[in-house]
């Protein structure tokens, strides 16, 4: 099994928040610190949401496609009603919880 797993918004997000934000962890006060430029932590919650958006669309999508009620039946045969859970779509596509 490949491991191309995708990021979802949050995880990407807090990924890019901690590197851009010079996050620092105060373990003895139990405190993180994160110091961010106004217009970068901005930009970085408009690329999450979009792409968040981007990602409902794409599980939506897959879930249409995959009962056989596609675009102009675009599903291939071994796919008619054939549908992944919520639980498996995501572990096929983000891998699981992180």
């Amino acid at each position: 099994m490949s491991n191309n797993k995708q990021q979802t918004a949050v995880q990407w997000f807090i990924e890019q928040l901690e590197q851009k934000g010079d996050a620092s962890e105060n373990v003895s006060i139990r405190r993180v610190q994160i110091s961010i430029d106004t217009s970068d932590y901005l930009k970085l919650i408009r690329q999450a949401k979009q792409m968040e958006k981007e990602q409902i669309s794409d599980a939506w999508e897959n879930g249409f496609m995959s009962t056989g009620q596609g675009w102009n039946g675009e599903v291939t045969p071994e796919m008619h009603n054939e549908t992944l859970d919520t639980e498996q779509y995501y572990e096929q596509t983000y891998g699981g919880n992180k």
